[in-house]
């Protein structure tokens, strides 16, 4: 399993792509592929087959996928897309490995 940079419900800012500039919330992520899928990004058409005679088909608009290198991160706290680390803080009489933000310094949550 490869480490992701981004977790589910996290707010990311795309860097490249036909969405570039535009911020959203982390849907789902694919770690074997490297990929995520952001709320409001990357928008694509799924032409829908009708199943029965009483259901109609049709388009239908929906979230695609994107390379998570193309995604940073915005810290809750800056609120700036920044890079990321990770640290091991001392949380509740537990050392746990935390993400941080590497231009304020902030903890942004702990690592499974």
């Amino acid at each position: 399993m490869n480490k992701m940079h981004v977790k589910v419900d996290d707010n990311v800012y795309v860097l490249r792509g036909k969405d570039a500039g535009k911020s959203g919330k982390v849907m789902a992520v694919f770690p074997k592929t490297g990929q995520v899928v952001v709320e409001g990004v990357n928008i694509v058409i799924k032409h829908q087959k009708a199943k029965s005679h009483l259901e109609q088909g049709g388009r239908i608009e929906q979230a695609g996928k994107i390379s998570a290198s193309n995604v940073m991160l915005v810290c809750p706290n800056c609120k700036k897309p920044s890079k990321t680390g990770s640290r091991f803080e001392e949380i509740d009489g537990e050392t746990k490995k935390v993400r941080f933000c590497k231009a304020c310094g902030s903890t942004i949550s702990s690592i499974k």
